[in-house]
């Protein structure tokens, strides 16, 4: 019998994503009245904002009837219009759960979030059943399904009929035991960028898992119309976007500008749109330069872009896009150090040939080193935290690129007094092109990264690892 007058009401499981749900159901004398799915009251009370593009109903003529267990590559929020089932949920992903059972009778007053990869199977209890579900998928002879039997023996389905007296499809008859089931796999990861310095870090933080994709700029075109089509982009759960154009200086020049706008935005927009069609986690790194510098106290993730420059515009310009995503982190960040030719290295290598460099002194900032940069991403993604915008740098006390000099040559066995510290006006005083103008100040505040348990490297610590490397 349908329970009236319960509140909308979710139960946990014990299946990680998998959520029964409890349903007001309203009746009098003419019948019975739900709102089956609700987006407002049902995301606010917790339910992922999973975006279902189809409704599916089956009609059930005999009690008995059984189908299942099929686990598909897309969320199913699980209802019934009339009649009642008992259904049968197993976890089939990869991960500690799998195998994991749960069971549960389901009528009009109560529905069940199935997410990508749980088993889905039931029974009916009642003739004349209409078994409902939402999917945020289209079905495609190219997604990949995985199916557990309805007899096996691990799972010990307690079915409320016995399976030898009901109605089973051959089909659902021929699936594999558990023993002989290939896990679903995670939702796929697409790095693009991946031959950058942070996406050569990446690919040493993330490694060579299946679910895991790398992309160059000669694999994936984010300008190309075809874009949309380029992936079953279904299959994807996130795209970290570490492509970017980084030239500062040249992005002053007329084709530099072009070439920033058309990498830092143009592409950038493209991604968000196929992030947003699909459910895509996107993301996006950032920059200090989407600041003026002229704060007397570190920047938050909070205070309004003043970008100087071409290339801090287009960084600012990207940051807006991604932030319309629904699953969207911004992750700004600023003086990055790598794998190849960098500031650190630059410094390292003119104390080893005797060369006393002047370095600008009245530019303030902490460095970040690709791996620290690499580690919170995926811990940002890998523990769910809040969508928005993270400021991540190294930790420690701020320093001027002289600063970070001086440490270079005494950590390399050099007389720190060698470095002579000039006005960032002095230094580029006989530049033979554009100069990007620099911000003054670009610490970043890193209350809200540390919020998420996240704890960047000091960054004297890690300069030296990374010259001991």
């Amino acid at each position: 019998m349908t329970t009236f007058g319960k509140p909308l009401q979710a139960v946990e499981t014990g299946i990680p994503g998998l959520v029964l749900w409890e349903l007001p159901v309203h009746g009098d004398n003419r019948g019975w009245f739900k709102e089956n799915w609700q987006h407002e009251k049902m995301v606010a009370a917790g339910l992922p904002d999973f975006g279902p593009v189809q409704n599916n109903i089956s009609f059930n003529d005999a009690v008995g009837t059984t189908r299942g267990i099929h686990a598909e590559p897309w969320d199913k929020w699980v209802s019934v219009a009339a009649g009642r089932i008992f259904g049968a949920w197993v976890d089939l992903r990869e991960g500690p759960t799998f195998g994991a059972v749960f069971t549960a009778e389901i009528d009009p007053s109560r529905a069940i979030f199935v997410p990508r990869g749980v088993g889905n199977s039931y029974q009916t209890l009642e003739a004349d059943t209409a078994y409902s579900y939402l999917v945020n998928d289209h079905w495609s002879p190219a997604a990949s399904y995985t199916f557990l039997n309805l007899a096996d023996e691990t799972a010990a389905i307690a079915w409320p009929i016995p399976l030898a007296d009901v109605e089973i499809s051959a089909k659902d008859l021929a699936h594999p035991r558990l023993a002989d089931v290939t896990p679903m796999a995670p939702r796929k990861t697409l790095v693009v960028g991946a031959n950058g310095q942070l996406g050569r870090a990446l690919r040493a933080e993330l490694g060579d898992a299946a679910h895991v994709e790398y992309a160059t700029r000669d694999e994936l075109d984010l300008t190309s119309p075809a874009l949309a089509t380029a992936r079953r982009w279904r299959d994807y759960g996130t795209i970290v976007n570490a492509a970017a154009y980084t030239a500062v200086d040249l992005a002053e020049t007329p084709a530099g500008r072009t070439d920033a706008w058309a990498a830092n935005v143009t592409a950038v927009a493209a991604l968000a749109r196929v992030a947003t069609a699909h459910g895509i986690t996107i993301v996006h790194v950032s920059s200090d330069y989407v600041f003026d510098g002229t704060a007397d106290r570190p920047y938050t993730e909070d205070d309004p872009v003043s970008p100087l420059g071409v290339y801090g515009q287009t960084k600012a310009a990207g940051d807006a896009i991604v932030a319309t995503v629904p699953r969207h982190y911004v992750v700004r960040t600023s003086w990055v150090i790598g794998e190849g030719k960098n500031f650190v290295r630059t410094m390292a290598s003119l104390a080893e040939r005797g060369i006393d460099p002047k370095v600008v002194d009245d530019q303030v900032g902490r460095l970040t080193f690709t791996d620290d940069l690499a580690r919170g991403i995926r811990h940002l993604v890998e523990t769910g935290a809040p969508y928005g915008v993270y400021d991540l740098t190294g930790s420690g006390e701020p320093a001027s690129w002289a600063d970070v000099a001086r440490a270079v040559f005494s950590l390399t066995g050099h007389d720190p007094a060698r470095i002579t510290g000039v006005s960032t006006e002095e230094y580029f005083a006989t530049a033979s092109g554009p100069v990007a103008p620099r911000p003054r100040n670009s610490v970043l505040d890193l209350t809200r990264i540390d919020a998420t348990g996240f704890r960047p490297t000091d960054v004297d610590t890690a300069l030296a690892a990374y010259l001991r490397a």
